[in-house]
């Protein structure tokens, strides 16, 4: 795609952001520069290539999960502005 193909105008407006005329050359001259690194990447042949999801493996930072005793239902409804028969009240959300 060519830097006279891109509508600058429409992808400020999707951008929601004002350009002035000069603005809209500099960033159309950028955008029509990003657009041919893409084609040339479109180029190389990456069919000996195994896709992936990340460039650098990830492992999962959390703790290990262990029982542990939890916490009193005494304690845990102590500051509960209202509760009945062990259970937190709350107000009807649904009618």
């Amino acid at each position: 795609m060519a830097a006279t193909e891109i509508d600058v105008k429409y992808v400020a407006h999707l951008a929601r952001i004002t350009l002035s005329p000069a603005e809209e050359q500099k960033i159309g001259a950028q955008l029509g520069n990003i657009l041919g690194y893409i084609e040339k990447l479109r180029e190389l042949d990456v069919s000996q290539v195994q896709p992936t999801a990340h460039a650098v493996p990830l492992i999962n930072v959390t703790r290990p999960d262990e029982i542990r005793p939890s916490l009193p239902t005494e304690e845990a409804l102590r500051n509960a502005p209202a509760k009945a028969n062990g259970l937190f009240l709350v107000p009807k959300i649904v009618e």
